[in-house]
Formats: structure tokens, C-alpha cells, sequence
């Protein structure tokens, strides 16, 4: 599936056009402190020097570990003060919310749709023409309000998919190039499984329904619904309502991946396993993931490989990967000035510092700033090459989910009972998780 760097431009300019960064509503709540959003004349006096300071929240739990280190580095270079804290996964918004509350809140933040802009946009400068808006490469990860103020601007560039091990699916006499649609995923994932025993390896690593892995299945794998839902007449704001035309199709791959996997589903909602590590341990051959786990799993299965969500669709053999952004950077309006300043310096550095945009490329795939290095992770090079060949980008359309948070939680609550019991009840009350669900919570957040 590598073909090199060379292609990844392909889909970066593909999904320009075609992802949605849009949403309905989140369950974000504007911070009720006593301080008053600024605009262009902040009033926070929270620096303790004409240097400023920079406290990034970070977004990503998987970035912690380099941002932590990369802070350290600009810190030992230039005397600026840099503080990473990174909220934990299915968090963020609650802990944005008590941050934004305290004397001296974070200088950088995520704000990464329409929902963000409209509950935190009041909190963001007008990135327009700063020092970081020139090193963009594309504007097709901003985010405006309505006044045409620049919000936020998208710091990385991601794809997710079905993750394979390339060796194992030979190692059970099958190989790559049989996996073209659903049936043909369908016939090796369960001869795989059937085998499991004899093979030394099963097919799908554990699928939990906790909140460090649900997401994977009721934000990404839900995506594939959404999108041929609006495939033919897309979405260009949140719908009220959805049909849930797409739901059999969902429910093939769901199912697909929690019955042919290392963890029964019945032991699937209490969570504890760890899919990333049986997939780096060679425990199964396939897991539902992203491109921004490319270098770790890459250490362990060099030549791993991401395919498309097959799910029986018709003309299927011609989908491609997942491709968009949620991860768009803001400033506050509400620090000093000398903090501005710092924080957008801090954020030039990131982008284009060879060792620093080197590090942050390792960890999350494409940078879409001029300065920033190539990309080389292999993922995204896979993405590209769909497109090259022809197949069709599946944006982020799960972006739109109205209030996320309690939306993800019916979907997970409907799931669980499925997965204890995968009657055709059942699996009626996760379609009306998804469907009414959706009107219920558009209706919370627009009245």
C-alpha cells in the first residue's frame, strides 16, 4: 500500500473539498466566571513578564508525551514559561470549561467545529494575518463565526480506517489483495477467527465500550453511516433529524469486528483491554484505528496497512479512507498580550523548527504548514493512495453529532445491551440510539 511521501498531497487536496467540519452542538457550556470575553484589547494581566507564558491544554492524549518534551526544549531555548496540561480522553470539554475559570487559563486550546466556535469563539483573537495564519499551507481546516473572524486553524491532518498486519492475513493463507468489500473482509476475518486457535492469532482486537476505546466505534465507525446517509445530497449544515438509511450497514461491520474478535462481546462494557497492544503484539490481525497511531504501531508491525470501512455498500470497491481534522488551534482573547504574543510564537516553532515540526509529524501525520517537515507516515500515504486510484474520500461527517457527549452515551448504552444479548430488540434500541437519539439531542441544544 506504500507508495511514498510523494502522494500524500493527493488526499490532503481531495479532502479540502470534501471534509465537513461541522456540528450540531456539543455538550461544551460557556465558562460562568466572572470574566467577560475580550476581543482585541485583552485585559488579563497573567503574565509575569514582558516574555509572556504559554499554557496549552492539549487535545490529544497521545500527543502528551512529545508536547511535554517539546515544551521543555522551547522553555531551555528561549526563557518562555511553557505549560502542556492534556486532558484525559472523552474530557476535554469539561476540563476546557473548569480551566478557562481559573486566573491564569490556558493561552492555547482546541476549538475543533461549529459547536466549538459558537460555545468558546467569544474566548479565541482573530487569528487573521498572525505570524501562524502565514504558515498555513491550505485554509481548509479554519474555522470562522459568523462574523468572519478566523476562530481556529487546524493543526493536524488525520485519517482512520480498518488497521491490518499484512503478515498474519498471509500467515492464515489469504492475502491483501483478496480484501476488496464487505464479503470478501467478511470470508477472511471469519475464517481468521475460526482458526484463531490453530493460527496462534484471531482477527479483531478487543472491541471495549469504555470510554477510552467506545469512541472508536460511536464517533469513527459511526462516521460510515452518516456519510452515505448525506453521500448524494451532503449535508451543509446539522440536519434535525437523520434516517438512519445507512444503519444495516453499520451493524455488518459492528458486528464483523465484535464477534471475530480476542474479547466475547458479553465482557466488552466494562473495558480493560488493551486493543492497541494485542495488535502491536501480534494477537490479531486486524483493529478500527487512526493514522495518529501510525509510529507506535509501525515499530511493532512495520508494514501495517489501513483499508476503508466495508460494510456492504454498493460500489464500495471505490471508498477510500476517512480523511479530515477535529484538532483546529485557538489563542485567548482573554490573556495578556505578552501572552498572545508568546503563545503564537511558541505555535510558529511547533510548525516550522525542523526538530519540533519533525517530532509533531511523528506523532500526528500531516502538519498543513509550509515550513513544517514531509510526513512520513504510512497511513496517510495509504489514504493518498486510495484517492490516486480513484476512490472516494469519506470526510468526517460524525463531526455533525449534536451534543456529542450525551449522544455517544445513548449509542454506548444501546451498544452494551447488544452486545449481551444481540437480539433483533436489541439491536432495535441502538437504531433508535442512533436515530432518535440524534432528534432528541438536536432539539437540547437548538431548542
Amino acid at each position: 500500500m506504500k507508495k511514498g511521501k510523494k502522494i500524500l498531497a493527493l488526499v490532503l487536496s481531495a479532502a479540502m473539498a470534501l471534509t465537513l467540519l461541522a456540528s450540531c452542538g456539543g455538550d461544551s457550556k460557556t465558562p460562568s466566571g466572572s470574566k467577560t470575553p475580550s476581543g482585541s484589547n485583552p485585559s488579563g494581566g497573567n503574565s509575569s513578564s514582558e516574555t509572556g507564558r504559554v499554557y496549552w491544554l492539549n487535545f490529544k492524549p497521545e500527543l502528551d508525551e512529545t508536547a511535554q518534551e517539546l515544551a521543555q526544549t522551547y522553555t531551555q531555548k528561549t526563557g518562555v514559561p511553557v505549560q502542556v496540561i492534556t486532558a484525559a480522553s472523552g474530557t476535554y470539554q469539561q476540563t476546557l470549561t473548569a480551566e478557562m475559570d481559573k486566573s491564569a487559563p490556558p493561552t492555547l486550546f482546541v476549538i475543533g467545529n461549529t459547536a466549538g466556535v459558537a460555545d468558546w469563539g467569544d474566548y479565541a483573537i482573530d487569528l487573521t494575518g498572525t505570524a501562524i495564519a502565514n504558515e498555513l499551507n491550505t485554509d481548509a481546516y479554519n474555522l470562522y463565526d459568523d462574523a468572519g473572524k478566523l476562530v481556529s486553524i487546524g493543526y493536524c491532518y488525520e485519517c482512520y480506517g480498518i488497521i491490518v498486519n499484512p503478515d498474519l492475513v498471509e500467515q492464515a493463507g489469504h492475502k491483501m489483495d483478496e480484501i476488496k468489500d464487505f464479503a470478501s473482509l467478511k470470508a477472511v476475518v471469519e475464517d481468521i477467527h475460526a482458526r484463531a486457535g490453530e493460527l496462534g492469532f484471531d482477527a479483531f482486537t478487543s472491541c471495549d465500550m469504555d470510554d477510552s476505546s467506545s469512541w472508536r466505534f460511536t464517533g469513527h465507525m459511526a462516521n460510515l453511516e452518516y456519510f452515505y446517509e448525506q453521500k448524494d445530497d451532503p449535508w451543509t449544515e446539522c440536519p434535525a433529524t437523520i434516517t438512519g438509511a445507512y444503519m444495516d450497514n453499520f451493524k455488518n461491520l459492528y458486528d464483523l469486528c465484535i464477534n471475530n474478535s480476542l474479547t466475547a462481546p458479553t465482557d466488552l462494557a466494562t473495558g480493560g483491554h488493551d486493543a492497541a497492544q494485542e495488535f502491536k503484539d501480534g494477537k490479531a490481525a486486524f483493529t478500527v484505528q487512526g493514522s495518529w497511531e501510525y509510529a507506535g504501531y509501525a515499530e511493532a508491525v512495520p508494514n501495517a496497512t489501513m483499508i476503508p470501512y466495508y460494510c456492504g455498500v454498493a460500489g464500495e470497491e471505490k471508498a477510500g479512507l476517512n480523511c479530515g481534522t477535529e484538532n483546529c488551534w485557538a489563542v485567548n482573547a482573554n490573556v495578556s498580550e505578552a501572552d498572545q504574543k508568546a503563545t503564537i510564537d511558541f505555535m510558529v516553532w511547533l510548525v516550522s523548527d525542523p526538530d519540533a515540526s519533525a517530532k509533531m509529524v511523528e506523532q500526528l501525520g500531516i502538519l498543513p504548514y509550509k515550513n513544517a517537515v514531509e510526513s512520513s507516515n504510512g497511513f496517510l500515504a495509504d489514504a493518498a493512495e486510495y484517492t490516486a486510484n480513484g476512490c472516494y474520500v469519506m470526510p468526517w461527517v460524525t463531526n455533525y453529532q449534536p451534543n456529542v457527549d450525551e449522544y455517544r452515551r445513548g449509542l454506548v448504552a444501546a451498544l452494551n445491551q447488544y452486545n449481551a444479548d444481540q437480539s433483533a430488540g436489541n439491536w432495535e434500541n441502538v437504531r433508535t440510539a442512533f436515530v432518535d437519539g440524534w432528534a432528541v439531542q438536536y432539539q437540547n441544544v437548538n431548542g
